[in-house]
């Protein structure tokens, strides 16, 4: 059976960019502008490809402005000198200003169609080619190539997170919270398992690393979830990222993304001041169209065990980024939709080119004042700084309606899954340190009543037992807001 394609989400962001200007701008001011702040996960998002695309489609942008803005004063020098010539019963003066503006109206029109067609043929071919999506346009800045680079899944194991997130969880841009943060019941692992002969086994000492260590080389099998993605990454304040110098080399500079593992594990066996490790699940739906995620960390107080659980999801993405499906590709429907295209909108395009290029000079001066600001106070005032994300990318432009059936019953399924793998991981790894079952076995039977409804989730929030209750709005998440302290959204 035909499958969808692993980068659907990827092809789909690179072909909306060309689309989209605004989106164009965001993705290329979030991706490779000058910021202090961390970005959200990729969740199957191939970043190096996306900013590449969108720097592309930020140029023509930025070209065409430039290229409209010369003909707007032509037009109107135009008009002038026509309007002189029949004031003046001058003949070939009036002519001049007949068919001046013409021309430069029908080179305005044809601008304005050459780049409609080139931002079409672009979206197409990213969305529809079978090469990689990130070897059809050209690399950005290498220093902006290698940040991204670092925020690929393999080799992420850090994410500082907005201080405004602090009182309800760190995994910022995770999407709906399907099970909020809590604990699982407790589990006593000091009782040695019986011995096959009679007696009682020694208990092998184990901490919270090896349990992660365990579990993660386990999940994908005990779970049966193919390509499932695991990792331990550490989760950072981030008004304390600073504390880390490996995360925060140069406190004017924007955090990394990886630091060695044994600060990964360190905030694991003993969490600092807002900095906890956790085992981080996710699991990229068919397409990219769903991503399914948990968050574990064990709780080691001898002599009880328990786990730190929570669940989030991502829909698909909105109507928007939907467009590319109906650009028509028939010769003729083709021809006439960009002559559509161009006719309509010549005139706001030409209209609007200086004031396009002033706003977007504007906000790049504003934004530049203000790090140049901030830079300032961290280094003259010691001012602390919020380097954590609020959100990510593909959080911020999903929406539930989208979601059908299937990527429903399969998140449920993803759900159930994980949350077996685990207990199934944990019960391996108990029974090889030789300890006791009994305790987990009566923990077990209360961990699997508890349910994950995906159904109708965009109109729910969770009540007790970690139930989704249909009652009233669940947001998924912040949309596009910068952490305390951070750079301020604006629009492109």
């Amino acid at each position: 059976m035909p499958q969808y394609r692993k980068d659907g989400v990827t092809r789909r962001l690179c072909a909306s960019v060309h689309l989209d200007d605004a989106f164009a701008f965001e993705v290329d001011r979030d991706l490779t502008g000058d910021r202090l702040n961390a970005i959200g996960l990729t969740l199957g998002i191939n970043f190096v490809a996306l900013a590449r695309h969108a720097r592309v489609a930020v140029r023509r942008r930025e070209a065409l402005d430039r290229q409209l803005a010369w003909l707007g004063p032509a037009l109107v020098v135009a008009l002038l000198v026509g309007l002189a010539g029949l004031t003046g019963s001058n003949g070939s003066v009036a002519q001049v200003g007949l068919y001046g503006p013409l021309g430069i109206l029908a080179a305005g029109w044809w601008l304005v169609h050459r780049a409609q067609s080139q931002a079409r043929a672009a979206a197409q071919q990213v969305f529809r080619d079978p090469e990689r999506a990130e070897r059809l346009a050209p690399p950005v800045e290498p220093e902006a190539e290698a940040w991204l680079q670092e925020h690929a899944y393999k080799r992420a194991n850090v994410l500082p997170y907005a201080d405004a997130a602090a009182r309800t969880n760190p995994f910022v841009g995770s999407g709906t919270a399907i099970r909020k943060a809590g604990v699982w019941q407790p589990i006593d692992v000091s009782k040695p398992a019986e011995a096959p002969g009679g007696g009682r086994l020694p208990v092998i000492p184990f901490d919270a690393v090896d349990l992660h260590t365990y579990v993660a080389r386990q999940m994908e099998g005990v779970a049966g979830l193919d390509g499932l993605r695991v990792k331990n990454r550490l989760y950072v304040l981030g008004s304390n990222a600073y504390l880390l110098g490996d995360l925060v080399p140069d406190r004017t500079r924007r955090p990394s993304a990886q630091i060695p593992k044994q600060l990964v594990q360190a905030g694991l066996e003993k969490p600092g001041a807002g900095m906890r490790t956790h085992l981080c699940l996710e699991r990229v739906g068919e397409g990219g169209r769903i991503v399914v995620s948990m968050y574990l960390r064990a709780i080691l107080n001898q002599p009880s065990l328990t786990w730190e659980v929570a669940a989030y999801a991502i829909p698909p993405l909105s109507g928007r980024f939907h467009r590319v499906d109906r650009l028509p590709v028939a010769p003729f429907d083709r021809w006439w939709s960009l002559v559509a295209h161009a006719t309509t909108h010549t005139w706001p395009e030409l209209s609007g080119a200086l004031r396009r290029i002033r706003e977007r000079r504007r906000r790049r001066r504003a934004d530049a004042r203000f790090l140049k600001k901030v830079r300032r106070d961290i280094t003259d005032q010691h001012m602390v700084y919020d380097y954590g994300a609020a959100d990510s990318l593909r959080e911020r432009h999903a929406d539930w309606d989208e979601a059908g059936y299937a990527e429903r019953i399969d998140s449920q399924d993803y759900l159930y899954r994980l949350q077996q793998g685990v207990l199934t991981a944990t019960e391996k790894f108990l029974q090889d340190h030789n300890v006791d079952t009994s305790s987990f076995d009566k923990a077990q039977q209360i961990i699997s009543n508890q349910t994950y409804n995906i159904e109708n989730v965009s109109n729910s929030n969770l009540g007790n037992h970690n139930q989704v209750n249909h009652n009233g709005p669940q947001g998924s998440g912040p949309s596009g807001q910068q952490g305390a302290g951070g750079t301020p959204p604006a629009k492109p």
